[in-house]
C-alpha cells in the first residue's frame, strides 16, 4: 500500500475546531446493512440490555511545555510517556540536539536532560513530572485543531470517565460521552468495564514515507483488568454484546 492511495480533500469546513455545547449532540455515524447518520444521544436505542461498553480511561496529561534552554534558546516538550515519579520520555524541539546534563527551565521549574531514546529524550523532572505539568503545563490538542488550547479545554478535551493520568491525546470516540447518558446506559441493564490505553504522541506523528509498511509506530502503554477480561467473556456466553 502507498501512502499516495490514501489522499482525499478534507474541507476545511468539516475540521471541527471546537467542541459542541453538549457532548452528546455530535454526529454518529452507524454502519448496518445500510449506513445512518445519527446523533450520538441515540446511542441509547441501538444497544441493548446485556450489552458491555468498554471504556478506556485514560486521562490526558497536560503534556507541553514551553521553556528556555540553559543556553537561552527557546525549547519545547511533549510528555509522550511517563516512566516514574520523576522521569519521562519526551519529543524536545530546540534548535539542535541536547547533550545529557543539558538543562531545561520552565517558569522556575527544572528538566535535566538523562539521555535519547530514538525520538524521544529522557528527562529528569524537579520535584516530579506531574507538578511541573500541574504548574506550567498545556494541553496539547491535536495539530489540526490550529488554535492555541483554552482554560475550558483542560475539561473537554477529557472524557467524563478518565481517571488514569498518563495519555498525551484523548481516546476521541469516549468523549461524547457524558454522565446522564451513561447513567441512563446502566439504567437499561447494559454494563461497563474500563481498560487504560495511554494515547501516544505517535497519534500525531505523520507518515513520511510513501510505503506505509514502513512507518514506524510508537508503541503506547495498557492495562486490561482480570475483571475486564471476566465481564467479556460473560457478556459473549450470555449473547451480548461487546
Amino acid at each position: 500500500m502507498k501512502l499516495q492511495d490514501f489522499r482525499y480533500e478534507l474541507p476545511d469546513v468539516l475540521i471541527a475546531r471546537e467542541p459542541l455545547a453538549e457532548r452528546t449532540a455530535s454526529r454518529l455515524l452507524v454502519v448496518g446493512d445500510q449506513l445512518e447518520h445519527r446523533r450520538f444521544s441515540d446511542l441509547r436505542g441501538l444497544l441493548r440490555p446485556g450489552d458491555l461498553l468498554v471504556l478506556n480511561d485514560t486521562q490526558v496529561l497536560k503534556a507541553r511545555l514551553r521553556g528556555e534552554k540553559d543556553s537561552g534558546g527557546k525549547a519545547e516538550v511533549l510528555v509522550e510517556r511517563l516512566l516514574d515519579d520523576s522521569h519521562a520520555l519526551c519529543q524536545v524541539r530546540v534548535s539542535k540536539p541536547l547533550k545529557p546534563g543539558r538543562k531545561l527551565s520552565f517558569a522556575g521549574y527544572q528538566a535535566e536532560v538523562v539521555g535519547r531514546r530514538r525520538l524521544f529524550y529522557e528527562l529528569r523532572f524537579e520535584p516530579s513530572v506531574m507538578a511541573v505539568l500541574d504548574e506550567q503545563g498545556e494541553v496539547p490538542l491535536p495539530p489540526y485543531m490550529e488554535r492555541a488550547p483554552k482554560p475550558e479545554d483542560e475539561q473537554r478535551y477529557q472524557t467524563v470517565f478518565g481517571s488514569v493520568p498518563g495519555a498525551v491525546a484523548a481516546p476521541t470516540a469516549g468523549l461524547h460521552f457524558d454522565e446522564p447518558l451513561l447513567a441512563a446506559l446502566g439504567s437499561d441493564g447494559i454494563g461497563t468495564a474500563r481498560v487504560t490505553l495511554h494515547v501516544g504522541a505517535g497519534t500525531f506523528l505523520p507518515v513520511r514515507v510513501d510505503d506505509i509498511e514502513q512507518h514506524e509506530m510508537h508503541f503506547e502503554a495498557y492495562s486490561v483488568p482480570e475483571t475486564t477480561s471476566e465481564m467479556i467473556r460473560e457478556t459473549r456466553e450470555a449473547g451480548g454484546r461487546i
